[in-house]
């Protein structure tokens, strides 16, 4: 069943606002506001609590920004810290904080909406009734990367008159079914983690597997070639070094219940892309495992308004919206002109 455009009441906020003034005019709003949504996989309306970052030029347009399913709101500096996605997105960067407004949000987890499972759909709607809430009539852009691709698409679907233009990044209207099985088994193990109480160890191995989906072949043979080392007790191959950090800071900064949700919202994500009117540009990457380029053609054929599509060589695979910056920065800058 697909759930409709929703009217979305906005309560009052749920907190201050904290307020970053900067130089040249730039001012930073983190904040949480209390909203109203009708969830995908629940039943009636529920408040929730959207946490978000809305930061630039006073007055300017607006763009929303969102990546995958690890990253936060803070897609940008605020109170000295770098974002996420600094590189592109600051004062004078491709998406330039000096000519628009940034906003961009946590993520909604099932126990946010008090439901068992969440949708792309519900994300997009949370977005869509925070410019609601903060009188913003109409987004000039929606740049999403991997997870937050799903989700612009879906905003696109369902609120197509709030939005000029849309730019996904690594990101399709479907998962494809291999990236599903893998996503599949990484929540498997998470699973058992649970049922074991080895929570922690099995949320380490399911991102470490994880890990192997986002980068490209080229660079793992590069990075990895070497020898085995024959290490306390075993053979430890090269790989294994690195693998294992990724899970150790994966685990520091992500609890497994929340994985799990966003994980299994990936593989729930479904966008008919002939009702998507906005203009696009698609971005993928040649050596992404995760997205391949034949879904991309598809999305591209199949979306009802005028889309390019912009396929970059990268050995980083699907983390090529984080790896290449200096390769998206023209790519952003003229899809957002």
């Amino acid at each position: 069943m697909t759930a409709q455009p929703l009217p979305l009441p906005v309560s009052p906020a749920a907190e201050p606002p904290r307020v970053d003034a900067r130089a040249g005019g730039l001012t930073a709003q983190r904040s949480t506001r209390r909203l109203t949504l009708s969830p995908k996989y629940g039943t009636g309306a529920r408040a929730v609590d959207v946490r978000y970052l809305w930061c630039g030029a006073a007055d300017a347009p607006t763009v929303i920004v969102q990546g995958g399913i690890s990253a936060s709101r803070d897609v940008t500096a605020f109170d000295g810290s770098a974002g996420w996605w600094q590189t592109l997105v600051d004062a004078g960067a491709a998406v330039d904080l000096d000519r628009c407004r940034v906003l961009s949000i946590d993520w909604l987890a099932p126990a946010d909406l008090g439901v068992e499972a969440i949708s792309s759909e519900d994300q997009a709607d949370a977005l869509a009734a925070l410019l609601d809430a903060l009188g913003i009539h109409r987004a000039h852009a929606f740049v999403g990367a991997s997870y937050g691709a799903m989700v612009a698409l879906a905003f696109a679907a369902r609120h197509p008159r709030a939005l000029d233009r849309l730019v996904v990044l690594a990101g399709a209207h479907r998962p494809h079914p291999l990236a599903s099985a893998q996503r599949s088994v990484q929540r498997g193990i998470v699973r058992l983690g649970l049922a074991s109480g080895q929570v922690q160890e099995a949320l380490g191995l399911a991102r470490q597997l994880a890990v192997t989906t986002y980068r490209g072949r080229e660079e793992f043979g590069r990075r990895f070639a070497g020898a085995p080392e024959f290490r306390e007790g075993r053979f430890r191959l090269p790989v294994e070094d690195y693998l294992e950090h990724q899970g150790r800071r994966f685990i520091e900064r992500f609890d497994a219940g929340r994985f799990l949700a966003l994980s299994e919202s990936i593989d729930l994500h479904d966008v008919t892309p002939e009702r998507i009117p906005t203009p696009a540009t698609l971005v993928g990457f040649a050596s992404d495992l995760l997205v391949p380029l034949a879904d991309l053609c598809e999305l591209q054929r199949r979306l009802h308004g005028p889309t390019t599509l912009e396929v970059l060589e990268s050995p980083y695979g699907h983390d090529g919206f984080l790896k290449e910056t200096h390769q998206l920065a023209p790519v952003l800058r003229a899809a957002l002109a």
